[in-house]
């Protein structure tokens, strides 16, 4: 048995567990709370979907150390992904721009323009995503986006060290 029984099987499904967590606060903020998602919240989802389903399939596949580090390796480009997009969120709320422009709904967007104009769309977003409409801890959803793909980025290489170490066992 390794240190405080920790395997990669247990250490993926706490990263899908997480993630399911995260999710499922954004959709409560959405429905219950009637906070309507601009563009970029909507990428940071599709983010944390991504590396909820890399760290499921993780822990359904149960790989050995180099599929482990595989794993890893993905969910860590798919945070740093996601560092990206709560970076440039937050720096249009700390730096609104002058000019301020609604889009449309992320999907609507999808359905009639091809996919790479609507990411630098995104990027280059305004009005909404400049909006704070909620803060836990005089943090915006935008701020703790971000630090959750900071620490689910560390996560990941944490989760490669680990596959690294002899008594790793992906079944135990």
């Amino acid at each position: 048995m390794n240190r405080a029984g920790l395997t990669a099987r247990k250490l993926a499904l706490a990263g899908f567990l997480i993630c399911a967590g995260l999710i499922a606060f954004a959709l409560y903020l959405q429905y219950f709370e009637n906070l309507e998602p601009c563009p970029l919240c909507m990428l940071q989802r599709i983010c944390f979907s991504a590396l909820g389903v890399i760290f499921l399939v993780a822990f359904l596949h149960g790989p050995g150390r180099t599929g482990a580090r595989i794993y890893a390796f993905l969910g860590f480009l798919v945070a740093l992904t996601g560092v990206g997009l709560a970076t440039r969120h937050v720096w249009l709320q700390w730096f609104p721009p002058d000019v301020s422009a609604c889009t449309a709904d992320l999907f609507f967007q999808l359905e009639r323009f091809p996919v790479l104009s609507v990411l630098a769309k995104a990027l280059r977003a305004t009005g909404d995503c400049a909006k704070v409409d909620w803060r836990f801890l005089a943090l915006s959803i935008a701020e703790w986006s971000l630090i959750w793909f900071i620490l689910l980025a560390g996560y990941t290489l944490y989760m490669a060290r680990r596959a690294g170490e002899r008594r790793l066992s992906m079944w135990h």
